[in-house]
């Protein structure tokens, strides 16, 4: 992401919000008539051309369109003149929400199939584009995406042909994406000049067994280097199969002066040998999608690219125009704006490719598991095939009514730490040879918080510290959600081994299941604490279920350097400074 962006995104961008949808870098501008416009790295390119005054203008439009074959509405339209310059573009309707037209076969293969949204469509044809996963040898060509339209007329429902719960299953499956029912989605891509096989073999005239025949074998072999590639069509045809016009001038010259019978012998090997060969590009991508291996493959490589940049977090890295490189506490973040929720999100370190993987979208709707019987915390495994615990922030609140009236005293004295000050400490500890848990990252919520804040100690020192935004890092109208890894080993090791991870016990359950007694426990609780004073910091209010101990693949316990086992502190809200 990083080295895309500092190459292909040209000064315009700066004109431009920078926002960063499934990994796809837009451009995003409105319209002079209140529209939107996306445009990618291809679309900033031509971004002139692509004005909508330039294609999208009525008069022009409807005089310049050519309808293409198909089920939807696909045109050819060329862009005015600027400077000289023009292009031919595709512009089509996104179907997304509505029904999906195949035939009874197609139906029954692929009988989950739904429209891409367009935000879906664009992921994935870059990233079959870039044809990172399967065989090296085999390169999937397809148009070049250059922008998504959206006109800023909302229709009605009975005029969009969508289906609500068929957003709403979108929406679920990307939470990241935002999709209004009522507004129109146009995407726009670069023409490709050639021929589709079928109007190939019917240029030079071969019989129409022969052309049943050759166009399904391409179609077939077409759809087998996507499926080598690990991608799918559920309604792939041979009209989507394109041979490039330099290719077709090719055949055409193969065919000069030569007699009628041999002339199509000659070109039709050409254009089997151009599709064997893989020189040809595939079009209409609205209901591509991953093979369930290349998806698994996906989850994998995700999370091994996510291991290797957890444990490089801290070394410098270029950060993109939509990022900002922060320091808060003494501890520095990526952080940036999240469009799925007009929140904000602070990642711990100096990496901007971990970003991505703590977006509310990948984590926010997975199955969790709550940890505590007593406290909000929950244990999930993100998208990304990610384990994470992530906690909503007390900061602000009074401390509950306990039976231990002393604590409850003891916690209001001093307030719930911030998420900020909980990262800072856990760091500094960390630094210094205490053993805590990976703190991660840090999610301010986008809507308004309901619960009235009672303390405003922390507000008021955190006032001076300002984010993306230029506001304040800490609002009283918002929350707040601390993102820590699920301790199953130190960073450097877990990055390079699959299996026999460790597993974590608070104190308290390790007792309880005989893994350690519960005079261990106890020890381990004071030990925490003396190594806490040593340092200058109260850790009276831990509790033997904010420290944890692990146990390897066999069930032995980890041991630290003195002998004892390993006690690692996971809850960093109540540790002050003296």
């Amino acid at each position: 992401m990083k080295n895309a962006l500092k190459k292909h995104i040209p000064v315009i961008a700066n004109k431009n919000k920078i926002i960063n949808l499934l990994g796809v870098v837009y451009a995003h501008k409105t319209t002079s008539n209140g529209g939107d416009l996306y445009l990618t790295r291809y679309g900033l390119k031509v971004a002139e051309l692509l004005e909508i005054e330039n294609w999208y203008e009525k008069k022009w439009f409807e005089s310049q369109r050519i309808r293409l074959d198909g089920t939807s509405s696909v045109f050819r339209v060329p862009t005015k003149k600027v400077n000289g310059k023009q292009i031919n573009i595709v512009v089509k309707n996104c179907r997304v929400g509505e029904d999906v037209p195949i035939d009874t076969h197609t139906l029954y293969e692929f009988v989950n199939s739904e429209f891409n949204s367009p935000w879906e469509e664009f992921s994935s044809v870059m990233e079959m584009r870039e044809g990172k996963f399967g065989p090296k040898g085999i390169n999937i060509c397809t148009q070049f995406p250059l922008a998504i339209y959206v006109p800023p007329e909302r229709l009605q429902l009975w005029q969009t042909g969508r289906s609500r719960n068929k957003i709403k299953k979108i929406t679920h499956r990307h939470p990241g994406i935002k999709l209004d029912i009522l507004r129109q989605y146009k995407l726009v891509y670069q023409w490709i000049d050639g021929l589709n096989i079928i109007e190939a073999f019917n240029e030079i005239g071969i019989s129409a067994s022969l052309l049943s025949t050759y166009i399904w074998e391409l179609n077939a072999k077409a759809s087998e280097d996507m499926k080598k590639k690990g991608y799918i069509v559920a309604d792939m045809k041979p009209s989507h199969v394109i041979i490039n016009e330099m290719q077709i001038e090719k055949m055409r010259t193969l065919g000069r002066n030569v007699e009628s019978e041999k002339k199509k012998n000659i070109c039709a090997d050409f254009i089997r040998s151009r599709v064997k060969s893989n020189s040809y590009s595939i079009v209409d991508y609205e209901l591509l999608q991953r093979t369930p291996e290349h998806e698994n493959e996906v989850k994998n490589a995700r999370r091994h690219i996510y291991l290797e940049d957890q444990r490089d977090r801290f070394e410098k890295s270029h950060i993109p125009p939509f990022l900002c490189q922060s320091e808060i506490f003494n501890v520095p973040y990526v952080h940036g704006k999240v469009e799925s929720t007009d929140g904000l999100l602070w990642v711990v370190g100096r990496n901007p490719q971990l970003f991505d993987f703590f977006l509310p979208e990948r984590w926010r709707k997975t199955p969790c598991h709550l940890l505590s019987e007593n406290q909000e915390i929950y244990y999930t495994i993100t998208k990304d095939n990610i384990h994470i615990v992530w906690k909503p922030s007390r900061v602000g609140e009074d401390a509950p009514e306990f039976t231990n009236k002393l604590r409850s005293r003891r916690i209001n004295e001093r307030g719930y730490n911030s998420p900020f000050e909980e990262c800072c400490i856990a760091q500094d500890l960390s630094e210094n040879g205490v053993p805590t848990v990976y703190t991660r990252a840090i999610y301010m919520t986008g809507n308004t918080k309901i619960e009235s804040m009672t303390d405003p100690r922390h507000y008021g020192t955190h006032s001076k510290l300002l984010c993306i935004d230029k506001e304040p890092v800490l609002r009283e109208d918002h929350n707040y959600i601390t993102i820590r890894g699920f301790y199953n080993g130190p960073d450097s090791w877990v990055a390079s081994h699959n299996e026999s991870l460790y597993t974590p016990h608070d104190l308290l359950k390790a007792a309880n299941k005989g893994i350690i007694d519960h005079a261990q426990s106890d020890e381990l609780l004071n030990i925490t604490c003396s190594r806490l004073r040593n340092l200058g910091y109260d850790g009276t209010l831990l509790e033997k279920n904010d420290i944890l101990i692990s146990t390897d693949r066999e069930g032995s316990v980890i041991l630290d350097n003195e002998g004892l086992p390993e006690a690692r502190i996971c809850n960093f809200e109540l540790i002050y400074k003296k």
